[in-house]
């Protein structure tokens, strides 16, 4: 990544439904040359809208889109939507499922110098490592492998900009993971710039160099990744990244945590339990995650939950003391 700004992204409000939350509402945003950017938000936050803004597909209310300091034009005001130095890959892939990969990649390209275009392809086939798939067809895939596909598409034709719509919504855990390593792979080695849309923060979390957190529309934060997730100016924010615990000030007396705020919040990972000191509370579950596990704890109206490497130690029905080692103020 370098310092040098490809979009600008000034003031945009696009509301569907006039008098709801439909839309966005008055984003403002820098995006550098060769960054993943991470938009996170509940379904219904605006990501959508927000994504298919910058890339000129709706006509705005307000605000504008800068590319390298030129306005991107809406829909209105060009033939084929959208602009020339980006590529959106949707959910729906947008491709030909009855086509070979190979045909599907190279139809991006054209026919001017033949020998080039089936280099490209093939060399984009290798960095999404999908080139012992260049001769099935689509409807032959995996949801994974087409999603590899049309990454590659969209990538194939000197892309400045990618656009990723939920892209890792229809790919298992142990594929997500790795093609979330390819694609900021590509992005480290090409400088491609990257702005992706999902409702998993684990996305965000793992691979961008900035997280934009949406509700209803507007933007809550604008960080680095650990900045947010450490310091979360919203207890939504928190909710969404970490799946953290939200006391209202009632119960948070009833936990006996010296705060006079509204609203508190905590990490799962920030509750210490021990069967000496703190406030009592009940383990109601025990969850095995693998190499740890997640207490339910509970105290009258209150369930908080609890990571715990050491396994095997707490049962359901003990009595346990908890101590909240750190919490955030609302």
């Amino acid at each position: 990544m370098n310092n040098k700004q490809i979009l600008n992204v000034k003031n945009l409000t696009k509301q569907h439904q006039p008098g709801l939350h439909s839309g966005i509402k008055d984003i403002s945003f820098d995006v550098f040359e060769g960054e993943i950017v991470a938009i996170i938000g509940e379904s219904g936050s605006g990501k959508s809208t927000l994504l298919k803004s910058i890339y000129g597909l709706l006509k705005l209310d307000e605000g504008e889109v800068l590319f390298n300091g030129k306005r991107v034009k809406g829909p209105d005001e060009q033939l084929i939507p959208g602009h020339a130095e980006m590529k959106m890959v949707t959910q729906d892939f947008s491709l030909n499922i009855y086509a070979k990969v190979y045909d599907n990649i190279a139809s991006m390209l054209p026919n001017t110098n033949v020998a080039l275009k089936e280099q490209k392809t093939l060399d984009m086939l290798d960095n999404l490592h999908i080139a012992h798939l260049k001769n099935k067809r689509i409807v032959e895939l995996s949801g994974g492998e087409q999603q590899r596909v049309a990454i590659a598409r969209a990538l194939v034709s000197d892309t400045k900009v990618l656009l990723l719509d939920e892209p890792f919504s229809q790919v298992d855990s142990i594929l997500k993971s790795q093609l979330r390593a390819d694609i900021k792979n590509l992005a480290e080695r090409t400088g491609l710039t990257i702005i992706l849309v999902s409702h998993d923060a684990g996305d965000g979390l793992s691979m961008a160099d900035r997280l934009i957190i949406l509700k209803d529309g507007i933007l809550l934060q604008n960080d680095e990744p650990k900045t947010v997730y450490a310091h979360p100016n919203h207890y939504y924010t928190a909710k969404i990244l970490g799946n953290a615990i939200v006391l209202n000030i009632e119960q948070t007396n009833k936990l006996s945590i010296a705060s006079k705020a509204s609203h508190i919040a905590f990490y799962p990972e920030w509750v210490k339990i021990n069967r000496e000191e703190g406030v009592l509370m009940k383990v109601k579950d025990v969850q095995f995650k693998g190499f740890y596990e997640e207490l339910i704890l509970e105290k009258e109206d209150i369930h908080i939950r609890s990571v715990q490497f050491d396994t095997g130690i707490y049962k359901k029905n003990d009595h346990v003391y908890v101590n909240i080692g750190r919490f955030l103020e609302f």
